[in-house]
């Protein structure tokens, strides 16, 4: 059973800008025309798991504004406006606040430290924030004070030193089941939860999304798409390269919400 049943994503367009975006590691930027054509796939995939896709504003003064899940939290009808750790994407807090004020009944913000969305990994009991180079303790605490109204009890986690964000590494399933890396499963993160492993080699298909009926990810990793089909789950497969290599994933380019 998913998680949660989501009716609605916010996205936002990739702007040109998109190619400047941050990355751990050097690498060949991003081809822009490609860029969009997976992003407009990407939504695609969304509609189809039945989510109305609500398109927000671009925001070319920010390279990173497409991965809209770093600068926002939504859990039912409150929203957490988050403190991105990287100092370049400060401004896309203040972005959102608008966007999420006219559609959610109540919402806080993270006022004190830092705390990336792609930190903050939502079950159906609990909400899991991983401590890392973008989300810090401060953060935490004060996401802690900012997510109250949503009801659900919040637990911090350390995410591994060579892990960017904790969904780098995992994704929420179902009710009760985390898919997840080995080196992070090995944190003990988990042990409330059955675990299903990330095949070996396959680790950047570990983020992944579970929309209502069904489990969106990458293409390019056939043992992770027939391990999961083999569990029961039914994939629906989108190419993210472009998104990769401004170390971006499926997770952070919307926010899946339950109005």
């Amino acid at each position: 059973m998913s998680p949660i049943r989501f009716t609605h994503a916010l996205v936002r367009s990739p702007s040109p800008s998109v190619v400047d975006g941050l990355r751990a590691i050097d690498g060949p930027d991003p081809d822009f025309d490609c860029f969009v054509a997976e992003h407009g796939e990407y939504c695609l995939a969304l509609e189809r798991a039945g989510l109305a896709v609500e398109m927000m504003a671009e925001l070319p003064a920010f390279a990173d504004a497409v991965f809209v899940e770093d600068a926002a939290l939504c859990i039912g009808n409150h929203a957490v406006v988050l403190r991105p750790g990287a100092p370049s994407r400060a401004g896309e807090a203040d972005a959102i606040q608008l966007d999420l004020s006219s559609r959610f009944r109540t919402m806080e913000t993270v006022a004190d430290g830092c705390v990336d969305g792609g930190d903050i990994l939502v079950t159906a009991s609990e909400i899991i924030v991983g401590r890392s180079a973008r989300t810090n303790s401060a953060g935490v605490m004060a996401l802690a004070a900012a997510a109250r109204p949503s009801g659900m009890p919040l637990r911090s986690v350390d995410t591994p030193v060579d892990v960017l964000h904790l969904k780098t590494d995992c994704a929420i399933i179902d009710e009760g089941t985390i898919f997840s890396t080995r080196r992070l499963a090995a944190s003990g993160c988990f042990e409330e939860y059955n675990v299903i492993l990330c095949p070996d080699g396959e680790e950047p298909a570990a983020n992944l999304i579970r929309v209502n009926d069904v489990v969106i990810m990458r293409t390019g990793f056939p043992e992770t798409t027939a391990l999961l089909e083999s569990n029961g789950y039914q994939v629906d497969l989108v190419q993210a390269d472009e998104a990769a290599l401004v170390d971006g994933g499926l997770s952070c380019m919307s926010l899946r919400c339950a109005w």
